[in-house]
């Protein structure tokens, strides 16, 4: 079933309440968070287990990432079978707004080994990676995650933060791509026609999350965003000064450039696939491009903290999610790439118009084509966000 354009996406809410900026301004506090005090291991931050006895669990998630029932929206429909088949009690909170901030809220209870009150959190590659690094998330049980083990696109298997599958299980995926409105623009093709045409100086828009902006700009120069050198960085840096500097780009933004494509006030922008998504279904002129050097894949994750009492019961939500029709369900609703094999055979039940969209299904072409951001360590984080603050005037 198709949902309206929501108001505010959850790819968007990324640069809310503390984006990148905000990153740099608590620099400081961050760096702290690699220290030998903060970090744990599995041996010195151990985790019981109540589930056998407590048939509950706590997830906490972004705002409108889950499917709703559209007269009664306090109703999930899959939570609600989730808890049928299996007895457990779902708590479901709405409170992820930002990766960052919500760091800020767990961090002195996983730098201390206590609970976050939290068995499963829903958060993005880099700070999935950032609390991997630290120590600061269980190991889970492959035995239990059949679904897992037979559904997981093989795109999203084996990353460089998780190379065995077992900490961060991807709820929904991504992509970082351009888009324009062709009611204003003839059609584009490359991040270089983004940057230099003269057709659009001033009529364009880029990401202010430096890891999608910048890897789209270091594929367009023919480097890998998984695996680069600060030089290459710094290249690609260049060629996003110049534009800046031009005036071709007219600002950077969160997801708050979907209402200015529609209106055609700017003419094309590096955009969020499930933003153009939504627009799509109000306004077939905006399209979506897969620039012919790549796009960027993101995956927000599943993760069970330290000290999560319910690890058991976790581990069966997930593994229900992994079923391919329960994804299905959940795709039609949130529109984003859904990271389930067999849930496209069971979207045609649902939508056939959605269960032929590339952006939410891409096919292997595409996904041949997308790049996951390198995993950077706290100092490169700040490096590298420091020196696209300062170009993007942020």
């Amino acid at each position: 079933m198709r949902t309206p354009l929501k108001p505010l996406t959850r790819r968007g809410l990324l640069t809310g309440t503390l984006g990148s900026a905000a990153l740099l301004a608590a620099g400081g506090a961050l760096a702290g968070c690699g220290t030998k005090a903060a970090t744990q291991t599995e041996e010195g931050c151990k985790s019981e287990d109540l589930s056998a006895t407590e048939k509950k669990l706590a997830f906490a998630n972004w705002p409108q990432y889950l499917d709703a029932d559209e007269k009664d929206e306090s109703k999930r429909p899959t939570l609600d079978a989730f808890f049928k088949k299996t007895g457990i009690q779902v708590t479901y909170t709405e409170d992820i707004n930002d990766n960052n901030e919500f760091f800020g809220k767990v961090q002195n209870q996983l730098a201390a080994c206590q609970s976050t009150g939290r068995d499963v959190m829903v958060l993005t590659d880099w700070m999935a990676s950032r609390m991997i690094r630290l120590g600061w998330i269980q190991k889970l049980d492959k035995a239990k995650l059949p679904n897992v083990e037979a559904n997981l696109l093989p795109s999203l298997r084996n990353r460089a933060f998780d190379s065995d599958n077992q900490l961060a299980i991807p709820w929904q995926s991504g992509l970082a791509c351009l888009a324009y409105n062709a009611k204003v623009t003839k059609e584009i093709r490359t991040v270089d026609e983004l940057l230099t045409r003269p057709d659009l100086k001033g009529k364009v828009t880029a990401l202010s999350e430096m890891r999608d902006t910048m890897g789209l700009l270091l594929q367009s120069n023919g480097h890998d965003p998984s695996n680069f050198t600060t030089a290459q960085f710094d290249d690609a840096l260049s060629k996003l000064k110049k534009a800046v500097d031009s005036k071709q780009i007219r600002k950077f933004t969160g997801n708050d450039y979907a209402p200015d494509l529609a209106k055609g006030d700017i003419a094309a922008c590096i955009a969020w696939s499930g933003d153009v998504v939504q627009l799509g279904f109000e306004d077939e002129k905006i399209k979506f491009v897969a620039p012919e050097s790549g796009v960027m894949l993101w995956s927000d994750n599943m993760l069970v903290p330290n000290r999560a009492s319910h690890k058991a019961n976790a581990e069966e939500m997930i593994n229900h999610y992994y079923d391919p029709a329960v994804a299905a369900q959940l795709a039609a609703y949130v529109n984003y790439i859904c990271p389930v094999k067999g849930a496209q055979a069971e979207m045609e039940k649902i939508d056939p118009d959605l269960a032929k969209n590339p952006l939410i299904f891409p096919d292997e072409a595409m996904l041949s084509k997308s790049r996951a951001f390198m995993a950077l360590d706290e100092k490169q984080e700040r490096e590298y966000e420091s020196k696209f603050q300062q170009v993007i005037g942020a």
